[in-house]
Parts: C-alpha cells; structure tokens; sequence
C-alpha cells in the first residue's frame, strides 16, 4: 500500500475524530487469522500457508520500508515467520491475530536494529518502482514522484513515529494495538501517528523544486 495524500488526510480527520479507518478488506466467508493459527496449531499446514500469503506481502513492506534495505527486510522477514511457526504451539487468540504478527515483526526488526549498530547510518529508503499498465507516462511520472517525496520523508521521521505510522498503513492496525505492538500507552502511540501523518502529508503537498 502507498500512501496517497487522500488517504493522508483521511487518516488526520481520523485521528481527529477518535475514528478507526479500516485499510485491509473484509474477506467475506474466509476463515478469520486466529481461527487459521489454532487449526495450524493442530496440524493443519494449509491453514498456515492461507495466512502466510494473507499477510506476507504488508509484513514484508512494513520491515523494508522500516528499514530501507531489502537484505535486512529479507533477513527479518525470515526471522518472524520462523517465530510464528515456532510460536504456534503455545499461540492463544487473546488479541487480533495481526497484533501478535506485527509484535512479533516489530520485535524482530528491534533485535536486528540492535545487532546491526550501523544501520541507522547506512539506511537509504527507495521508492517502490510500480507502474499500472495502460497507465500514461505523464501519470506514471507523478506517482513515482509521490512515491520518492514519501520515501524520503519516511526516512527523515524518528523510528518510533515511522513504526507508528507503517503499523497503521501496512499492518491495519488500530490505534490500541499500535500501542500493544510497540509497548506504549495509547496517547504516546496516538500522537506518534499524529506527527507522523502531518509530516508525511506536508511532504507529499511540497511543490517539486524548479531550476
């Protein structure tokens, strides 16, 4: 998912009125996450691979757009699914499943964090190259300059409020389960999204610089 500046907005107002979007699509008579983990939990593999392919696209955009390198997001993409799988056998649904999933993400992404002491240093955020067919080269253009303004200003904001922000725009995740994910009252998680979306917003609006 790309961030837009109509969806920044959107999530501004929601911030504003205590409002919850909700960014994944109801999969309608789809097993829910939770239901799929205990019956992987009893064995069944093919409950495991519906939710790896359910969720492995957001996870992995999530950790490389936190960390700006594909190796390292390859890397802790591996490290979490491997928790997960190991996980099962004591998983209980006490929250939403995508709570547990991006705890397990964001934990993960924190111990490579710590056991690469140059990471912050060496981090370069890239755009997504995407471009949609039959689309003209004027608009493919503009998106990729939109993409690159967000990019870059990812890059520019504090770990904790670019965690906050790409839990909501990757993971769907409300406000109370940002807060759950990273280990912080929901005021804190609340205003570290609210940073996050007003800088975002102003980079995306910023006119491109002309000679």
């Amino acid at each position: 998912m790309v961030a837009t500046a109509d969806s920044l907005d959107a999530e501004a107002a929601a911030l504003g009125s205590g409002t919850t979007l909700a960014y994944a699509p109801a999969m309608a008579h789809a097993p829910d996450d939770s239901a799929l983990m205990l019956r992987y939990q009893d064995g069944d593999v093919g409950a495991f691979e519906i939710l790896y392919r359910r969720h492995k696209d957001p996870v992995y955009r999530y950790l490389l757009r936190m960390s700006g390198h594909p190796d390292a997001a390859d890397d802790v993409f591996q490290d979490v699914w491997g928790k997960i799988i190991k996980a099962r056998h004591n998983y209980r649904p006490t929250a939403k499943f995508t709570t547990f999933l991006y705890r397990v993400a964001h934990n993960c992404f924190i111990d490579h964090v710590r056991r690469n002491r140059r990471h912050a240093q060496t981090t370069e955020f890239r755009p997504e190259l995407v471009s949609d067919d039959g689309e003209s080269l004027e608009l493919t253009t503009e998106r990729q300059l939109a993409r690159q303004r967000l990019a870059e200003a990812l890059g520019t904001l504090p770990e904790e409020q670019r965690d906050a922000f790409l839990l909501r725009e990757e993971g769907g995740l409300n406000v109370d389960q940002i807060a759950a994910v990273t280990g912080c009252n929901r005021e804190t998680a609340k205003s570290r999204l609210r940073y996050a979306v007003a800088k975002l917003r102003a980079a995306i609006d910023e006119p491109a610089e002309t000679s």
